[in-house]
């Protein structure tokens, strides 16, 4: 299943850098995000985009994930030539993400 049926995205940015929330709709997902969504699977994920190290945060009072990704928007907004300068597309596309199935789901 993809990431989407069971979570909700933010995006956000400064310079060069991009950070992802990752958000589940209920709080018992939240341990199926903490197992799947790891910095290594996300860094894979965005393979080509992400140049920088990827850093997970999580925010078990919220039920979220915080994604930090360095050197990821082609120098930062003022100096990309990238349609989307601020990666506020990379939420929607983490979102892609293929992950288990819970329990519930099945």
């Amino acid at each position: 299943m993809k990431l989407r049926e069971i979570a909700h995205s933010r995006t956000g940015d400064k310079g060069n850098t991009s950070n992802i929330s990752v958000i589940a709709y209920d709080s018992r997902h939240y341990p199926l995000l903490l197992a799947q969504v790891t910095a290594a699977r996300v860094k894979a994920h965005f393979a080509g985009v992400v140049e920088g190290d990827v850093v997970r945060y999580e925010l078990e009072r919220i039920g979220a994930l915080n994604f930090v990704m360095g050197r990821t928007l082609g120098g930062g907004v003022t100096r990309s030539l990238a349609l989307d300068a601020h990666g506020k597309s990379l939420s929607s596309a983490l979102l892609d993400l293929e992950i288990e199935a819970p329990p519930d789901k099945t």
